[in-house]
């Protein structure tokens, strides 16, 4: 098999084996990224040298017999993770040129396992975003249809994927920003339950939404990632402690009498007719393998985009107060005073629509306003918990579709923020109740563009949306199909 097109287990065994050195797999990892990068966008950085020495490293590593399921793997991730002595810009010009100090503990982590850094991925800025587009450094392309968006905010996490330019990345999902582009670019995307995987050293957008997880090619490469990114970090104050399964051992447990529920909120009359015909050939599909299907309400899902954007935007106003062209990050030149610095400073440094949610959440938390705004989010925050925990007594996963339509057009949806914000309507849910879910490759549209099924897991149950979505993944051929770019 062609090295671009392995997945992790495959190539763990051929290094493993001797087959391969990982230097060898690295160097054509950045042979595909220096050929198709033009066309894509997914990188903001490449980090070639540093690649390759850790490539070297990892395959005297192996020799010693000191061999990890990531250790040689060439692996990307988005721009918003720490990584020491390695430019960081989240997607933002006021970060252009900011080099971390110290590392983010899940990409720690993954280093610590012996995988190669080929770069640092496009996204949108700060995360906001639906489609990749309010990336500071150029727009990020689907690799099925460059006309298309890859989908945010970590288009580049999946678009990296999509072309064959990584193994596996690693991305945030704030209000679906794993599974949206995962599910547009027909890769395997998993957001954790929050708590479970640290978000020491990731750049913050919506601290209480955002959470860290791996986009891969199938679903065992996905079980392979989460096991090196779980677990307790005692430098995150939102860390759980709670005990971490083999989620690759028991991916093969099967599914039969496995409850799925339907929530009736989630299949609305606007589905795009191929989104539709996808669902109905997956709800077949888990009925085939034995599985039994309930239909449940979750009655505020109404409320969740507005509650959304009321929440993070509240906490992105106060997270990005820090960037003010003192301690680190963009510096307006010419100013006549203080004042006058941190306005210039912040308006060169940052784009639209980061602006547009800084303005949101100041308003929100303003004098006057908090209670009728925030508070009552937060309000309305708990009875979509509460949807969550009362439908989970009667099914063990949930079985939605990830996005209203398969991806649009570049600039299709630019100038109609709330268009863009609807994007979401079906993943935003879930970062709300901080529980799991997963999109992975289930069908095609009639243009050609691939369609993600969501799978909703309990709180920390990850092992039982892992084994459903191995099952479904056994039963059809979805996941190997390539982008021809």
């Amino acid at each position: 098999m062609n090295i671009i097109d392995m997945t992790i287990s495959g190539l763990h065994a051929a290094l493993k084996s001797k087959q391969l050195s990982s230097v060898e797999a690295t160097k054509a990892m950045l042979e595909r990224i220096e050929t198709v990068e033009p066309q894509v966008g997914s990188f903001i950085t490449v980090t070639a040298d540093h690649a390759l020495e850790c490539a070297a490293t990892a395959d005297l590593r192996i020799a010693s017999g000191r061999m990890d399921m990531l250790t040689g793997i060439p692996l990307a991730v988005k721009d918003i993770f720490l990584t020491e002595g390695i430019r960081t810009t989240c997607g933002s010009r006021i970060l252009e040129n900011f080099i971390p100090p110290y590392s983010a503990t899940s990409y720690q982590n993954l280093r610590d396992s012996g995988a190669v850094l080929l770069g640092k991925l496009n996204q949108d800025e700060f995360a906001m975003g639906s489609s990749n587009e309010s990336s500071a450094f150029g727009v990020c392309r689907n690799p099925w249809d460059t006309t298309r968006i890859p989908g945010g905010s970590s288009g580049g996490s999946a678009a990296a994927i999509a072309a064959r330019q990584a193994i596996a990345t690693l991305g945030t999902d704030t209000g679906g920003s794993i599974r949206q582009p995962a599910s547009h670019c027909g890769c395997v995307g998993l957001k954790p339950t929050y708590g479970r995987v640290s978000r020491y050293g990731v750049i913050a957008y919506a601290s209480s939404l955002d959470q860290v997880g791996p986009l891969t090619r199938d679903v065992t490469d996905n079980a392979i990632m989460l096991s090196a990114l779980a677990g307790y970090d005692p430098k995150d104050s939102t860390s759980v402690d709670e005990p971490v399964p083999d989620y690759v051992s028991e991916l093969a447990g099967g599914i039969k009498g496995l409850k799925i529920g339907l929530p009736k909120e989630y299949f609305i009359a606007g589905l795009d007719p191929d989104v539709q015909k996808t669902m109905d050939a997956v709800i077949e599909t888990y009925r085939r393998l034995g599985a039994e299907f309930v239909e449940i309400s979750l009655p505020h899902t109404d409320y969740a985009v507005a509650t959304y954007y009321l929440i993070a935007t509240a906490e992105a106003s106060s997270n990005l107060a820090r960037y003010d062209g003192v301690r680190f990050g963009h510096r307006a030149k010419e100013a006549a005073g203080l004042l006058d610095m941190y306005t210039k400073s912040r308006s060169e440094g940052f784009g639209a629509e980061v602006k547009r949610r800084i303005m949101l959440g100041t308003y929100a938390l303003s004098s006057g306003y908090y209670d009728a705004y925030y508070v009552k989010a937060q309000k309305a925050r708990t009875l979509i918990m509460n949807d969550f925990i009362k439908a989970f007594e009667s099914v063990d996963v949930m079985l939605t579709p990830v996005a209203p339509t398969p991806a649009f057009k570049i600039g299709e949806k630019v100038n109609d923020p709330l268009q863009m914000y609807l994007s979401d309507i079906f993943t935003i849910p879930v970062n709300l109740a901080g529980t799991c879910a997963m999109s992975l490759p289930a069908g095609f549209s009639a243009d050609g563009l691939p369609i993600g099924v969501q799978l909703i897991g309990k709180p920390f149950g990850e092992e039982v949306i892992l084994r459903a979505g191995y099952a479904f993944e056994q039963a059809t051929e979805w996941h190997k199909a390539t982008a021809a770019l």
